[in-house]
């Protein structure tokens, strides 16, 4: 289930951080499997609670595990486009909702400072506008039906190795790094995956 990715566009990230963070990415593929293997069983789980309970501990840890996965996986992916700033389909949208690429960059930066674990750029169906996403952690924060089209990993192991306590600077590598074929790409299967909705 994990999926490989080429590191080598990606400049001002080490690739010993890359590959570092990668493991951790790896440590989600294992534990949400392990977690699958359980779940996908045939058991009886004696006195489920709301407090404390094996069912729930399973549960609570399969929404964690799998979020990690999956913005990893979304993570890795939009790294490493190295085209300079934001363009197709996607700038006209940033300037509607954001002004402009700068404006745009600035609110990432801001909310990358602010929380603990994740910023990402989604676009939403209930107004067809982005909205940049706060998460603290995997499971905490994602709004339900939102599209991602561009995660930001905040957590300290996404830029310790190389960039220690600076994250500013480390947003600021980040955004030189953004793959917007990648991010136009995800506005494209939004796009279609509403149309098909609506036929």
């Amino acid at each position: 289930m994990a999926q490989k990715f080429d590191f080598s566009n990606v400049e001002g990230i080490s690739q010993k951080q890359l590959l570092e963070h990668y493991k951790l990415y790896q440590g989600y593929v294992n534990k949400i499997n392990e977690i699958w293997s359980i779940l996908n069983q045939k058991i009886d789980f004696e006195n489920p609670n709301s407090t404390y309970s094996s069912i729930r501990s399973l549960k609570l840890g399969e929404t964690y595990a799998l979020d990690g996965v999956k913005l990893h996986q979304l993570y890795f992916e939009n790294l490493g486009g190295n085209e300079g700033n934001c363009s197709g389909k996607i700038l006209k949208l940033i300037q509607r909702d954001y002004f402009s690429c700068e404006y745009f960059y600035e609110r990432l930066r801001d909310i990358g400072l602010s929380m603990r674990g994740w910023a990402v750029l989604a676009i939403d169906p209930i107004d067809d506008r982005l909205h940049i996403y706060g998460l603290d952690a995997h499971d905490v924060g994602p709004v339900w039906n939102a599209y991602p089209l561009l995660v930001l990993d905040v957590y300290e192991h996404a830029y310790f190795l190389d960039f220690a306590t600076n994250r500013k600077a480390y947003i600021n590598t980040f955004i030189r790094n953004i793959n917007w074929r990648i991010v136009n790409r995800r506005l494209n299967e939004y796009f279609a995956f509403k149309n098909n909705l609506n036929e």
